[in-house]
């Protein structure tokens, strides 16, 4: 078992993307699990069996790699980014779950707190801070259920800050954020889904405008969303990055790339 912890906190800010919408992220000695989805499977509940989506790969480790995380991030109640069967294998009292208004009731127990944030509000644990941004989305769990929140996170610790910007439309709502070092933007699910979720082109467009210095492109070739070839969306967005794609992190499934070195270990 890989100890994805341990291998994450030696760095400044590192990176592991995880497939679809998963990520986990370092800063310094704070580690973040955003949207953990790690079953071949995504959907309801039929008895002990998940109908739904099948994963196209393989997820790159399983929940016992990410026991213990400081904190879950979950942006909204969809399945492909609310999976309960991975959150209850997450469980610990050394986690805290943050999660949009209206969605605190669909986390197993077992976790330390569970907190609601809605756009604007914060919320602190140790040297991180952790505040919610309405994206362009929402967070039904059924068709029948349109109450509940969806948010996007930035997190800030020791100087460096990230935003997690989870399923969103195009939107003018990240820009001018200041001091990112890295934005976390989803890039496929947009045919013809272009009213829920962005093109390459537009969630370039938004990582530009919110003034991040780097882009990891997410929410592509992991479950069969759309109408889009697997390959399209980051040849898109390499396309519209152009001669700047040297920001764009090109990341593999399940390996730590590091954005910003710890200045004590450079």
């Amino acid at each position: 078992m890989r100890d994805v912890l341990t291998e994450l906190s030696p760095s400044g800010l590192a990176v592991s993307w995880l497939g679809h919408g998963s990520v986990v992220v370092g800063l310094d000695d704070t580690i973040v699990a955003v949207d953990p989805v790690l079953s071949d499977r995504i959907g309801p509940r039929v008895g002990k069996r998940t109908v739904g989506l099948r994963r196209l790969a393989p997820p790159p480790l399983g929940p016992d790699s990410l026991k213990g995380v400081d904190l879950v991030l979950i942006t909204h109640a969809h399945f492909d980014h609310l999976d309960r069967p991975t959150l209850v294998e997450l469980a610990d009292q050394r986690t805290t779950v943050i999660v949009p208004k209206r969605c605190k009731r669909l986390i197993p127990k077992g976790f330390c707190r569970v907190i609601e944030l809605g756009a604007g509000e914060s919320y602190r644990q140790g040297e991180a801070t952790v505040w919610a941004v309405q994206p362009r989305h929402w967070g039904a769990r059924t068709w029948l259920d349109r109450r509940r929140g969806a948010c996007s996170y930035c997190i800030e610790r020791a100087g460096r800050r990230v935003l997690f910007a989870g399923d969103t439309a195009d939107t003018n709502t990240f820009d001018g954020m200041s001091g990112l070092d890295l934005a976390v933007f989803g890039i496929g699910a947009y045919d013809p889904w272009e009213h829920m979720h962005a093109t390459p082109e537009q969630a370039w467009r938004m990582f530009q405008a919110s003034g991040a210095r780097y882009l990891l492109p997410v929410h592509h070739s992991t479950f069969p969303l759309s109408d889009e070839p697997i390959d399209e969306p980051m040849k898109r967005l390499l396309m519209a990055a152009g001669e700047e794609r040297d920001r764009v992190i090109i990341a593999r499934l399940g390996e730590i790339d590091v954005v910003l070195e710890n200045e004590a270990a450079s």
